[in-house]
């Protein structure tokens, strides 16, 4: 990290008297104390757990220096800098570093995609620049700007996602980062519940231009007329993908469980990414779009794509020790995200039978039992075998399916009945079969998959 403690009390506008202390180097920022190492500068944020009351095992670890905003008294010993808001100090610092590191900023948002848009990005970009990335799911307040002060100070490329729940979270993260490009993977239902329909996430997402550079890029979903009204008076560079009419136009060469192949409009080049599903190519179609941007030669886009490392838990194949295949996506869903798996997972090869497990999409409001009830429409037993429904809001997609699969094809766990899940799972998969996990992570279906693995 190049910045000095000095540096640190100026950017965050701090109250106290810090020229009492001399000047040093800055080693890093951390806001959980049980990472602190050496030289680091100590955030205590205010949760559940007031952070200021790790400040001695922060200082155990070796912090150097804190932001300060109890009205408990400091510690002596150590260099202070009182801050209003300590969340908002480390906010400050990250503006601050953005302009004084200068690297050019890539947001990314979506209601499903905007992560393995982002490790699809970073990999390609990787293949000609210095790079860095949300980590995990950094993605909020508290995330974004933590990720920030920890790129890498040759950082030429910094990939960001963002996320939200409500509306003008975006705006505040898009006017802290000034995004030189920004992406917007899908509009779908998530946290529709607090947007109140597709319109109202489609203008949250949209925020993500509040903080875009006039001469900036903005990419979009070709086949999303909800975001045509709001890109009509922006001034920036917009550019469109898809797999029908636009700008960045991809063509299906091949699809298989472990990869999918395609290629673009105007090229001869074939991309391969390993991972399944036509939503993938249009995230890949993002990714391609920015190194085009920054003239990265198509085959060193064609290399970044085939290679790219997916975060945890998206869209994850993985293989029990009997044979049985299992694609894990059970870290988000929205309808719209959970018909396209299940689209993409009924044409899957398998020398077995298909099996899907649905756990309820959360935060989807009043519609909630109509937009679960809706996902029959990507479900049929001549590809689907047997379907495993699990939570309350599923219930509704379970009354549905009853006039279209027989009661042994059908399975049905409410949420505290997760173990009887795993053990009907355990014994309807046999080896060779296919089983396909999706729900809002808050279902816990991560645990199913785990149980499986050791089949």
């Amino acid at each position: 990290m190049k910045l000095t403690f000095w540096e640190a009390a100026e950017a965050t506008n701090a109250t106290n008297d810090w020229k009492r202390w001399s000047d040093f180097e800055l080693t890093g920022i951390e806001f959980d104390s049980r990472l602190i190492t050496q030289g680091n500068l100590f955030v205590p944020l205010k949760g559940e757990n007031d952070g200021h009351s790790f400040i001695k095992s922060a200082m155990d670890k070796g912090a150097k220096t804190a932001f300060w905003s109890s009205t408990e008294t400091a510690p002596d010993e150590l260099p202070i800098l009182q801050v209003a808001d300590t969340l908002k100090a480390m906010q400050d610092l990250a503006v601050y570093y953005l302009k004084k590191m200068t690297p050019t900023v890539i947001a990314v948002t979506g209601s499903n995609g905007k992560t393995t848009t982002k490790d699809m990005t970073e990999a390609v970009l990787a293949q000609q620049f210095k790079t860095y990335k949300t980590q995990g799911n950094y993605n909020n307040d508290i995330g974004l700007p933590y990720t920030i002060l920890h790129m890498p100070d040759e950082t030429e490329k910094l990939i960001l996602e963002m996320g939200m729940d409500h509306a003008d979270e975006i705006d505040f993260l898009s006017r802290l980062a000034k995004p030189d490009i920004a992406a917007i993977t899908m509009i779908g239902e998530a946290h529709i519940e607090n947007l109140g329909s597709r319109a109202g996430i489609a203008k949250a997402k949209m925020e993500i231009t509040a903080g875009l550079v006039a001469e900036g890029l903005l990419i979009v979903p070709a086949d999303e007329p909800l975001l045509v009204p709001l890109t009509k008076e922006l001034t920036q560079t917009i550019q469109t993908f898809g797999l029908e009419q636009a700008d960045c136009k991809a063509t299906i060469i091949e699809a298989q469980k472990e990869y999918t192949s395609f290629k673009i409009n105007g090229s001869d080049t074939l991309f391969t990414i390993p991972v399944p599903g036509k939503y993938n190519v249009g995230n890949a179609l993002i990714a391609i779009i920015i190194g085009q941007w920054f003239d990265v030669s198509e085959e060193k886009i064609q290399a970044g794509l085939a290679d790219f490392q997916l975060t945890k838990n998206r869209t994850e194949w993985l293989k029990s020790s009997t044979g049985i295949e299992i694609l894990s996506d059970v870290y988000n869903a929205n309808p719209t995200a959970m018909n396209l798996v299940l689209d993409s997972f009924s044409q899957m090869p398998t020398q077995g039978k298909r099996v899907a497990v649905l756990g309820d999409m959360l935060e989807l409001g009043p519609d909630s039992a109509s937009m679960h009830a809706s996902v029959n429409e990507h479900l049929d037993p001549a590809e689907i075998a047997e379907v495993v429904l699990y939570g309350a809001e599923m219930h509704a997609l379970y009354d549905t399916l009853k006039t279209k699969y027989q009661e042994r094809q059908l399975h049905y766990f409410k949420k505290e009945e997760k173990q009887a899940l795993t053990s009907t799972l355990k014994s309807i998969l046999e080896p060779k079969d296919m089983v396909v996990l999706k729900a809002s992570n808050g279902m816990g279906l991560n645990e199913v998959v785990t149980n499986l693995l050791e089949m």
